[in-house]
């Protein structure tokens, strides 16, 4: 694992795991929306030694992906890893949603994803291989009100996750899907959503970023397609 591509790198899950893996020596491609936050990170992890590129993308925007990557690719080390984990949700009954926030949602948890790996999947196969995990929920097999948007689109991601390696396995590609329970991120602070969870009783990114570095370290041999982490207290 010479290097990790990680989106959503700039705070929660992305950057604990930002710093997981410096910490065991990987150089890293850091993809997220503009912010203090992403350059501060940077800033602390080139401090430690790491070689850092980082890209500025808002992953809403399909058309800035591709060639935003291909930027980002072209300035850094090719990745071993690549983990998708940038996401948002939106709260709120499905036929009260409006399709702009739909279309949005979609473009993020999933399209988004598949736009990230048509970028890295060239270099990976001449590469002889690599390792994509997509960051899921449980969402994707229960059905909750008011979260069916996301439901949906983590459903899909783990169909995709599924698919892709199906597709590359032969090329020595391998894809996880980690699907999570709640987690204690900024996600619950966005706009977007509405809940009254008891956020102490989640899991920490940190103890995710740990389990990302897990299945990081797979051997080449073997795969782990699906990971389910759920704090002991179950579902929200």
């Amino acid at each position: 694992m010479p290097a990790a591509l990680i989106t959503g790198a700039s705070r929660g899950i992305g950057a604990a795991t930002s710093r997981r893996f410096a910490a065991e020596g990987l150089d890293l491609l850091l993809v997220a929306r503009p912010s203090q936050d992403l350059d501060g990170l940077a800033t602390e992890l080139r401090a430690t030694g790491r070689r850092v590129e980082t890209l500025g993308l808002d992953l809403t925007r399909p058309d800035l992906i591709g060639p935003g990557l291909e930027d980002l690719l072209s300035r850094g080390p090719v990745p071993g890893v690549v983990i998708n984990n940038a996401g948002a949700a939106w709260t709120g009954p499905l036929a009260e949603m409006p399709l702009e926030r739909w279309q949005w949602l979609l473009q993020l948890n999933l399209t988004s994803v598949f736009q990230v790996c048509a970028a890295v999947l060239p270099r990976l196969r001449q590469a002889g291989g690599g390792r994509i995990i997509n960051v899921s929920s449980h969402a994707a097999r229960h059905a909750f009100p008011d979260w069916g948007a996301y439901c949906v689109s983590k459903a899909a991601l783990a169909s995709f996750s599924r698919c892709l390696e199906a597709e590359e396995r032969a090329a020595g590609i391998r894809v996880s899907t980690l699907t999570l329970g709640a987690v204690n991120t900024p996600l619950w602070d966005s706009e977007t959503v509405h809940s009254s969870f008891d956020r102490h009783a989640m899991l920490s990114a940190e103890q995710v970023a740990e389990t990302l570095l897990y299945l990081a370290r797979q051997p080449t041999t073997q795969t782990v397609e699906d990971l389910t982490l759920m704090p002991a207290a179950g579902a929200f």
